[in-house]
């Protein structure tokens, strides 16, 4: 695959005019919802414990009828802010995804710039402080998971890299019109999530309803697609954030003029919970 220079959407808030038309794309169903970048507005902003100049959006969280497996945040952390207590949940694994300006992540004993196309994964029980230290603001997407330990199997190393240094893998069949950025190798047990980066060339499309167990949370970085959810098929564009249950039938056709991508979630490599005593 041919690097192209990577560009992301950013939602910067504000408000629209009273003069504006209310109807938009959202839609919240029980197989699936599409939240437009219109809806994140400062309204709807959140706040965290123990971080300090910084606002986000939870475009999912773990619900009855709606995510069931992660949360996912866009965070703004304006410049002199960040955290020295970040996760306070001690189970939790994350991964973080620059979309905007930069920061330093701290690992331990080790500095990590960040800039746009940066990306971070920290398993659960990891030593991390994320600081701006930058003139400029922060946007960046961290999306946390519950880490489904399985006794024999280590927790994987967190590690950092940029977009930029990973390769994307041809679907066969496609030309390179349809491929998938994978930051962890996909065998390897020790992960229980995959947060990846799916590209579609102008015109490229999934051309079967994919309908799988894994529950999805995508995000459209780059372009605009018409996306089947479903039975539904919806209009995107970049700045959209999409939830899909498990087993809800998906597939898209990239509207162009440029590359339609989009940051996805998936749960992987863990046997179906069958019981309580099954956790």
């Amino acid at each position: 695959m041919t690097h192209q220079t990577p560009r992301y959407y950013a939602p910067t808030g504000g408000h629209p005019p009273q003069t504006e038309l209310t109807t938009d794309r959202a839609v919240f169903t029980e197989a699936y919802a599409v939240l437009p970048r219109g809806t994140m507005r400062d309204i709807v902003t959140s706040y965290l414990p123990f971080w300090d100049n910084t606002r986000l959006w939870v475009i999912a969280r773990p619900l009855s009828g709606f995510a069931e497996t992660f949360s996912q945040y866009i965070v703004e952390v304006s410049p002199g802010g960040g955290s020295d207590r970040p996760e306070l949940d001690p189970g939790a694994e994350g991964v973080l995804f620059v979309v905007e300006g930069g920061f330093t992540l701290i690992i331990g004993s080790d500095k990590h710039d960040l800039t746009p196309g940066g990306y971070a994964f920290l398993p659960p029980g990891c030593d991390w402080k994320l600081r701006n230290d930058t003139a400029e603001t922060a946007r960046f997407h961290w999306i946390r998971k519950a880490y489904e330990r399985v006794e024999g199997i280590d927790v994987p190393e967190p590690f950092v890299t940029n977009e930029v240094a990973v390769d994307g893998i041809e679907m066969p069949g496609t030309q390179g019109r349809w491929s998938t950025q994978r930051f962890v190798d996909p065998s390897d047990v020790r992960h229980d999530m995959h947060v990846n980066i799916v590209n579609f060339e102008p015109g490229a499309a999934i051309p079967f309803p994919e309908t799988h167990v894994m529950e999805h949370g995508l995000y459209v970085l780059e372009g605009k697609a018409v996306y089947l959810l479903n039975k539904d098929w919806v209009e995107v564009q970049e700045g959209d954030f999409m939830w899909l249950r498990a087993f809800c039938p998906q597939a898209c056709y990239a509207g162009g003029p440029g590359r339609f991508r989009y940051l996805l979630y998936k749960d992987v490599n863990r046997h179906a919970k069958l019981s309580r005593q099954f956790v």
